[in-house]
């Protein structure tokens, strides 16, 4: 077990300890207004493993062309349902443990560690949201080849991003907002420039504003975002989604316990937290047989994890693109 010990603090002067905390630089504020209500963020109690609701699946051929000179009997189509699934992924704090006494050295009481770590904690939750739900939308996408465009012998250009949102056809009108990583972003920049698209390149350059076919960015650089490749060139995955197209539910309460540990050479504190949250994709329902409850993220983001729930690809998510 271990537990960190004064010899662990690099000590300073009083006036030499700012209190600040390292916490972890990555953008987190991408669900609900930040992404046109592409990914959804909400705190919902949910009992289990999984969410599971039913739907009324749209019937092809509902309407048709009808014998006015015939008299036979018309054949009755049927009704059929599907399910969307959403998967409770379950996470743990910590445990983080420290001896009062490094504390002390600081000039500083236990107080401060639970500030310090309260900091990070927040920031490190909020990633895990962002991230799992990426992966997941990435996975699902990933699946469904009418829904994905592979521009990865180039890096990403507005030629590549039309290609992906033709995808949908004529549905394409509902995607609200892209989700890419920071490299196709600055690709991006820099490919406008380069083209001198009228009034966009120096709108870029003096404004700070790029073109995205009149739809929000948000620009993360999440690790379902980017494909290591080996030997092979990296590639890029850049999302288009509809409004509600990734739903996080928080759906058990967070908590964190702290606890003040003796009968050791120094009293320790030690501060542990759990939660849960859901995860679904729109169109698409988790494979309970499959995936299996409680998935790791290697799991989350297994395209065949992800089962088509919707019977027409413009009931799904969004559309996929992937560059270099």
């Amino acid at each position: 077990m271990a537990i960190g010990k004064t010899s662990d603090f690099q000590i300073y002067q009083e006036e030499f300890f700012g209190g600040m905390s390292e916490v972890i630089e990555q953008e987190a504020n991408a669900f609900n207004a930040a992404s046109n209500n592409s990914l959804i963020l909400t705190p919902t109690r949910l009992k289990g493993d999984y969410e599971k609701e039913s739907f009324i699946k749209s019937i092809a051929g509902l309407v048709s062309r009808r014998d006015t000179t015939a008299t036979t009997d018309a054949t009755d189509i049927a009704m059929t349902m599907g399910e969307h699934v959403s998967v409770k992924v379950n996470r743990k704090i910590g445990p983080v443990a420290q001896t009062l006494d490094a504390w002390r050295k600081l000039g500083e009481d236990p107080s401060t560690m639970s500030f310090q770590l309260g900091k990070q904690i927040g920031k490190a939750v909020a990633l895990d949201y962002v991230n799992t739900a990426i992966t997941a939308a990435v996975a699902a996408l990933k699946g469904v080849a009418a829904l994905k465009h592979d521009g990865s012998l180039g890096t990403i250009t507005h030629t590549a991003m039309n290609q992906a949102m033709a995808k949908r056809g004529d549905a394409a009108n509902a995607l609200a907002c892209w989700v890419m990583h920071s490299k196709a972003y600055f690709d991006l920049i820099g490919q406008q420039i380069a083209d001198k698209l009228y009034e966009v390149a120096s709108a870029t350059v003096y404004a700070g504003t790029v073109a995205t076919f009149g739809k929000p960015v948000v620009v993360t650089d999440a690790p379902g975002l980017w494909d290591a490749n080996g030997s092979a060139t990296d590639t890029y995955n850049t999302l288009c989604l509809v409004p509600g197209a990734v739903n996080v539910k928080q759906s058990e309460a967070q908590e964190i316990v702290s606890q003040l540990i003796t009968g050791k050479e120094n009293l320790v504190m030690r501060i542990q937290g759990e939660y849960a949250f859901n995860v679904g994709i729109t169109g698409f329902a988790w494979d309970v047989t499959n995936g299996g409850a409680n998935p790791a993220d290697a799991a989350i983001g297994t395209s065949t994890n992800w089962d088509s729930s919707a019977s027409n690809n413009k009931s799904r998510a969004g559309v996929l693109l992937v560059t270099q």
